[in-house]
C-alpha cells in the first residue's frame, strides 16, 4: 500500500466521520441558514474568541475575503515572502481586491516584528499606502514553524503603529496551538479576522472558516456572495468540519511526534539536510546537485508519495491517516531515495555504499 504523505489534505474521512456527514441535518444556508454549519460557526468562533465566524468551501477564499474587506483598493499589504497568500493564491490580492502585495523577507526563516518594521516604506506623496498586514501560523512554506505569541502580538503592533490591519492565515493554527500550548483565542487576539482550515489537520473533506467582529465577517459574507461561496445545504460539508474538530484537534501532537520521528531518520542521509520540525510538515533541502522531482520520483517507487516544493526542498506532513510503523517506512523509503540519487551522480561502482551521517 502507498504511503501518502505530500500534505495532510490527503486524509480520508473516517467512517465515524462518514456517518456524521450522512446524518448532519440541513438546511438552506442561503435561504433560512444551515443548522449544521450554524453549529460549527458558533464553535468555531467561541474557540477563537471571536464574535462571528463565517464558512467556507476553502482558505484560500477566506483568505481573499478577509483581504477585501479589510484592505484599502490601491494601496498595498505586507505579507512574508513565503506565505501561502504570496505564493499559492494566483495573485488573488491584486485581482480580487485590487491591492498590491509587499513581501517581506526576515533574517531567519520566516517574517518578524524587525523584518516587518524595516519593509514599511517612509511616507510619500508618491509612495503607495498600506492597509492590511496578513500573518501565518504555522507557516507552511517555512516547514510549519511555529511564531509564538510574542511573535504574533508584536507583529500585530507593529502593523497598529502604522495603521494597518491585521489577518492571521491560521489554516494551520490548530497545530500552532497544540505545539506551543498556547490557546486558539490568544493568538486570534491579535488580528482582526482569523482564518482557520478544517481540510488539514483536522481530516475533513473540505472547508475553512473566517472569525472576526459581528461588523467585519457582516462585510465579508457580501465578499463571500459575490465569490459563489455561500453554499446551500453546506451542513454536509460543515459535519465533517465539525467531526474534526470535536474529534480529530486533541490528538495533533501525534503528527507532531510522527514529524519528529520521520525527521530523524532522514536527516541520516548525506544527501540533504532536514529542517526540525515545530509541528507536522518536514522540509527535506538537498545537496547541491540534487532535484526535488528526481528524488520524489525514486521515494515513489518504493511506495511512498513526498511532494516537491521547490527545485531543491522535498515536503512531507503527517498526518492521521498515518500510523507510526507507516511513519517508519516512509523515513526509511525517502532515506533510501536520497541515497539512490546521491549515487547516481557519480560512477557508483566506485561507491559500495553511501555513507551516512
Amino acid at each position: 500500500m502507498t504511503i501518502d504523505i505530500r500534505s495532510d489534505t490527503v486524509t480520508k474521512p473516517s467512517p465515524e466521520m462518514r456517518r456524521a456527514i450522512a446524518e448532519a441535518e440541513v438546511g438552506d444556508d442561503f435561504l433560512d441558514g444551515d443548522p449544521t454549519t450554524r453549529r460549527l460557526e458558533e464553535a468555531v468562533a467561541q474557540l477563537l474568541g471571536k464574535e462571528r465566524a463565517i464558512f467556507f468551501p476553502s482558505g484560500t477564499m477566506a483568505n481573499q475575503c478577509a483581504i477585501w474587506t479589510l484592505s484599502e483598493r490601491g494601496t498595498e499589504i505586507y505579507a512574508d515572502y513565503g506565505s501561502h497568500i504570496n505564493d499559492w493564491e494566483m495573485v488573488g490580492a491584486a485581482a480580487i481586491a485590487g491591492v498590491q502585495l509587499r513581501t517581506v523577507q526576515g533574517e531567519g526563516p520566516m517574517m518578524d516584528a524587525q523584518s516587518l518594521e524595516r519593509a514599511f516604506r517612509a511616507p510619500s506623496s508618491s509612495a503607495p499606502r498600506a492597509s492590511l498586514v496578513c500573518l501565518e501560523n504555522t507557516h507552511n512554506g517555512a516547514g510549519g514553524l511555529v511564531t509564538p505569541l510574542a511573535g504574533i502580538r508584536a507583529m500585530h503592533d507593529v502593523a497598529r503603529n502604522h495603521g494597518c490591519s491585521v489577518h492571521l492565515d491560521g489554516a494551520r493554527l490548530w497545530n500552532a496551538s497544540a505545539a506551543s500550548g498556547t490557546p486558539l483565542h490568544e493568538f486570534a487576539r491579535f488580528a482582526d479576522t482569523v482564518m482557520v482550515s478544517f481540510s488539514k489537520g483536522l481530516g475533513a473533506p473540505a472547508g475553512a472558516a473566517l472569525v472576526g467582529s459581528e461588523e467585519v465577517i457582516e462585510r465579508a459574507n457580501e465578499h463571500r456572495k459575490r465569490l459563489g461561496g455561500v453554499m446551500r445545504q453546506s451542513g454536509i460539508l460543515a459535519a465533517g468540519a465539525l467531526y474534526g474538530l470535536e474529534h480529530n484537534r486533541d490528538r495533533l501532537h501525534v503528527d507532531h511526534e510522527h514529524a519528529t520521528e520521520f525527521s530523524l531518520i532522514v536527516d541520516r542521509a548525506i544527501a540533504a539536510t532536514v529542517v526540525p520540525p515545530d509541528s507536522n510538515i518536514v522540509m527535506i533541502d538537498l545537496t547541491p546537485g540534487l532535484s526535488a522531482h528526481d528524488v520524489v520520483r525514486r521515494v515513489a517507487e518504493h511506495g511512498v508519495k513526498v511532494g516537491v516544493w521547490t527545485p531543491t526542498r522535498v515536503r512531507a506532513v503527517m498526518h492521521l491517516d498515518v500510523s507510526r510503523a507507516q511513519v517508519e517506512q516512509a523515513g526509511e523509503a525517502v532515506l533510501e531515495g536520497l541515497d539512490e540519487a546521491w549515487r547516481a551522480l557519480g560512477d557508483t561502482s566506485e561507491w559500495p555504499a553511501v555513507p551516512r551521517k
